[in-house]
Order: structure tokens, then sequence, then C-alpha cells
């Protein structure tokens, strides 16, 4: 992060239990935000709100273009198929 970057979530490494704005966002559309390294969530926490919006915005695109049987998978674990 630059000097001059502010994270949007909070960066608290204090072992405080208080859910990251962004890392929640990410978490909500999809994104497996537990498999990132604390170096990759930092990277997260200084995505500005914008940014952030892009990267749900291209989560939904990409999720709407999948194949029917895709979400399937996805949400069924394939049992279906």
């Amino acid at each position: 992060m630059t000097d001059n970057a502010t994270p949007y979530g909070n960066s608290a490494s204090d072992g405080d239990a208080t859910p990251e704005p962004t890392l929640e966002a990410l978490a909500a559309a999809g994104f497996d935000v537990d498999a990132l390294s604390e170096e990759q969530q930092e990277v997260v926490r200084a995505l500005t709100p914008e940014e952030l919006a892009l990267l749900v915005d291209i989560r939904g695109r990409l999720d709407a273009a999948a194949p029917e049987v895709q979400a399937h998978a996805d949400v069924a674990g394939g049992a279906l198929f």
C-alpha cells in the first residue's frame, strides 16, 4: 500500500473479529477470500470502493456467462449430473 492509499476495509491486525467491508463484500459476491494469503488480503483491504465494485461486477458477469450445468454443479456439488 502506498503512503497516500486509504484502505476501504478495517486493516487492524490486533485480532479484532470485526468483519472487513472489502473481504465481506467479495465473499458475498462468491470470492473464496479464505483462500487468500495474508499478503493478498492486504491488497484487498487497500482496494478503493470503485475497485471493489468493479471486481464484484466482473465476477457477476462471469457467473452469468457460465454454463447452466456449471451452476448446478456449484450448488449441488454435481450430485444432479
